[in-house]
């Protein structure tokens, strides 16, 4: 694992001038369809399938520069995890919006981001002796609609026998399911803590108490800097599992990388949130102050494609089973 992250400077001013130029409080729908005509939407599908062809470095840019600007649009369920699923399957692809889900045994899948809202939904379920795959419309689908913590589209999805017919897909398909959301997921609260440290360094830098700004109190430069630890760790440990391969179609991601990067990225951001909302002070819930379009999120993410727990879990079992030294297994050398 290497963690390529440079990409083009053009290709990130335009991915932040495009997210900048969108009000959030506004429908997304225009920004879809721009997002769809620059090839962001599909930015790591194959250009052989429609899309961009790009990496993860590219990929890890815009989740990161989508969340920063608390822009809540489905980009790594159409791109990174149903567009993939189709490639997997030797299904066919279009430029339609997509999300996708693992259904389980009673053919249901819940928190299914923008299943209501989607052109298609990828669905993914075993049949007992394999996996398959089919790209259905959410009219074919039984959908009842939900939100996450933050007010995201999440919901559930119950798929009826005579829709499940699709193509058959390898075994690892569910795992690799898992991991591409959990990374991108903690893509996604590393961009978002980013701009939640931006915002409070900005009011502890203007705002005035007792005749000095708040950033001459020493309990608030603590603050501050704790949440730049936390953030700076976090975003190393997602860096470092993005794959080395350029490729994201073709690259598996590892369980214990991905799960570093969850469990770096969850602990940071209880300390990054709660840290912004003391710098803050009531202001910091207020609907009228941008700081809930941050924090929310983060939150909520913290939960999807596996809890705190779960990655934390995993990581203690992956070190008290293994026959290397722990050092050798945190560094990969």
């Amino acid at each position: 694992m290497t963690g390529a992250t440079t990409i083009d400077p053009a290709l990130q001013d335009m991915m932040t001038s495009v997210f900048a130029d969108h009000d959030p409080e506004t429908p997304a729908e225009s920004l879809w369809r721009t997002l769809e005509s620059l090839g962001l939407a599909r930015l790591t599908t194959p250009e052989d399938r429609g899309g961009s062809g790009a990496g993860w470095a590219e990929a890890a840019a815009l989740l990161r520069t989508a969340a920063a600007h608390g822009v809540p649009v489905p980009l790594a369920e159409n791109d990174l995890l149903a567009n993939w699923l189709l490639a997997e399957a030797g299904l066919p692809s279009d430029a339609g919006r997509r999300t996708a889900c693992v259904l389980d045994d009673t053919g249901t899948a819940h928190a299914v981001p923008w299943a209501a809202d989607a052109d298609r939904v990828t669905v993914l379920w075993s049949t007992g002796d394999g996996w398959r795959v089919a790209d259905v419309p959410p009219s074919s689908l039984r959908v009842e609609r939900g939100t996450n913590l933050a007010g995201e589209p999440r919901d559930t999805v119950h798929a009826p026998a005579d829709v499940l017919s699709g193509a058959p897909v390898g075994d690892h398909a569910a795992e690799e399911f898992m991991l591409r959301g959990a990374l991108a997921r903690a893509l996604q609260m590393t961009g978002a803590m980013d701009t939640i440290l931006r915002l409070s360094i900005e009011h502890a830098t203007t705002r005035t108490q007792f005749g000095r700004p708040l950033t001459r109190f020493q309990a608030v430069q603590h603050l501050i800097a704790d949440m730049a630890a936390e953030s700076a760790l976090a975003r190393a440990a997602t860096d470092g599992a993005l794959p080395g391969d350029p490729a994201p179609s073709g690259t598996a991601l590892t369980s214990f990388a991905v799960a570093v990067a969850r469990s770096c990225a969850g602990h940071a951001a209880t300390k990054v949130v709660r840290n912004a909302h003391q710098v803050h002070g009531a202001i910091g819930t207020t609907t009228e102050h941008p700081l809930h379009r941050h924090t929310l999120p983060v939150l909520a993410w913290r939960a999807e494609f596996g809890s705190l727990h779960h990655w934390d879990d995993l990581l203690t079992r992956a070190a008290a089973s293994t026959d290397q030294n722990i050092w050798r297994l945190i560094t990969g050398d």
